[in-house]
């Protein structure tokens, strides 16, 4: 069997998929991941959470980053598989996304707000770390400017993008909440996970030790391999194309 024909087949067998998505899936639209050389982290260092919270300098660099698009995370489309997911949604097979991207392109494929769950946050907009009110980054862009320590308008709470940063504390609802779907899906679907980022890989091993089948595809071998029921190393966006042809779906 061709890996589309594997794959279709665990998904017509499938009625409660979760998709888990990672780096993988978004660097089709061109959106450079963490880790690999030319990655985000090779180009810059990462700001902590603690050094953002404690530097106004720090802060100034992180805002300069999001005004620059510095990291490259936002402004992308969404590729064929992004609309293969919402896709799949559409047709009942997919419950929710949980996902490790902070691209927003699930959202922007199609995929309603209350099927993705951003387990790392979201680079398209800003929050206040103490009321989590939400700022659209072009209202801020003035205030920057003027060389303004940006605060919230309602509670003086610092702001900052929607991401978790390195030493921030996991967004607690939303990994319950993927933690629950984990727990009552037949199928978990790994797209474009290396799985090396804990809390946030437990969620498949989650799903496989309460009943699901377990498909991992990411180009290179990952250390949840030998859990899986089914592994394809190989580019998603045409796969996932392939894979909802045979279906019926596209």
């Amino acid at each position: 069997m061709t890996d589309a024909e594997q794959l279709a087949d665990l998904i017509a067998r499938a009625e409660n998929i979760l998709v888990f998505t990672g780096a993988g899936i978004s660097t089709e639209s061109g959106i450079p991941d963490f880790r690999s050389p030319g990655g985000v982290w090779s180009k810059m260092s990462p700001i902590y959470f603690q050094d953002f919270v404690a530097s106004r300098d720090q802060r100034r660099e992180a805002w300069n980053r999001v005004f620059n698009r510095s990291a490259g995370w936002t402004g992308a489309k969404p590729n064929a598989g992004h609309y293969a997911i919402t896709r799949l949604a559409e047709a009942g097979k997919v419950s929710v996304v949980v996902t490790q991207n902070v691209d927003n392109l699930h959202q922007d494929s199609g995929m309603p707000d209350d099927l993705v769950i951003e387990i790392h946050g979201n680079a398209s907009y800003a929050k206040c770390l103490d009321c989590s009110a939400p700022y659209d980054y072009e209202t801020l862009r003035p205030r920057f400017e003027a060389d303004e320590d940006l605060t919230c308008e309602t509670c003086g709470g610092l702001l900052k993008s929607a991401t978790i940063s390195f030493g921030q504390a996991m967004p607690e609802a939303e990994m319950k909440l993927a933690e629950m779907y984990a727990q009552s899906a037949d199928l978990c679907l790994v797209l474009g996970s290396s799985l090396v980022v804990f809390p946030a890989a437990n969620i498949p091993i989650i799903a496989k030790q309460t009943g699901a089948k377990l498909a991992i595809v990411n180009r290179e071998p990952t250390e949840q391999d030998i859990y899986a029921d089914l592994v394809l190393n190989t580019e998603i966006g045409p796969l996932m194309s392939e894979t909802l042809r045979l279906l019926q779906m596209n």
